[in-house]
């Protein structure tokens, strides 16, 4: 059982709802404002739904703006100690929830656009691709290129961090499902620049060039400035 709870419209008409994922495996108990409705997309949609109307299962409220307490918390743990999810309330259409505001990736002839939902304290930079748009984008090599405004960058796509490399950009599924932009041990959000919100176009890199590993050039040890001779450390 999960419950979530930031209700700006608490005390008005909106729905305080429980909704059961993953075949019955789970619930998640909120608002019906679009809150829960990335999750319940994540983990393939909503098997059924409740209005929480039953005010055997609520605490008695003075007042109607602490529904957290009063309503969505005692649900939670009802759930929790096995009452069945009709019990809380009037079973509503899942297709009538209130869908989220996380935008689509949009599959164009040139690529996919995407956009920036967030990046985590890493600086790891998560996409609203599905990792199976990118799949079919990467190919065989796996590089696709990375273009952000006037910039293009080549990232490769990888399963764990250490097989990007240094200096490099990769493409890796998160804990979430969906496709991040992640860097070697550094951030990715701040080595693109981006944040929350930019557009990010993914476009197949079909000679899978660009991929790139800085190197320090200098002289070698024992050879002196701007001669090929070596020292005699010892004179």
């Amino acid at each position: 059982v999960v419950l979530a709870v930031i209700d700006p419209g608490v005390a008005t008409n909106r729905r305080a709802v429980a909704v059961e994922v993953g075949d019955g495996d789970s619930v998640l108990v909120g608002p019906d404002n679009g809150l829960l409705a990335p999750a319940v997309a994540l983990v393939g949609g909503a098997s059924r739904a409740v209005s929480l109307t039953e005010a055997a299962y609520q605490l008695p409220a003075p007042g109607p703006t602490f529904a957290g307490r009063d309503v969505f918390a005692p649900a939670a743990a009802h759930l929790a100690n096995g009452v069945d999810l009709v019990e809380l309330g009037e079973e509503v259409d899942v297709a009538g929830l209130v869908p989220g505001v996380m935008p689509v990736a949009v599959v164009e002839s040139d690529g996919i656009h995407a956009e920036v939902l967030w990046s985590d304290r890493y600086g790891n930079v998560q996409l609203n691709v599905d990792p199976d748009e990118l799949s079919r984008l990467a190919g065989v090599n796996g590089s696709v290129q990375v273009r952000i405004g006037e910039r293009v960058h080549t990232a490769r796509r990888v399963t764990a961090f250490d097989e990007v490399s240094t200096g490099g950009l990769g493409l890796a599924v998160d804990s979430y499902g969906l496709v991040a932009l992640v860097a070697a041990r550094a951030s990715a959000a701040a080595q693109l620049g981006v944040g929350p919100g930019d557009a990010v176009v993914l476009v197949a890199d079909v000679e899978g060039a660009g991929i790139t590993t800085p190197v320090d050039v200098g002289r070698r040890p024992g050879v002196a400035d701007g001669s090929d001779e070596p020292v005699d450390e010892g004179s």
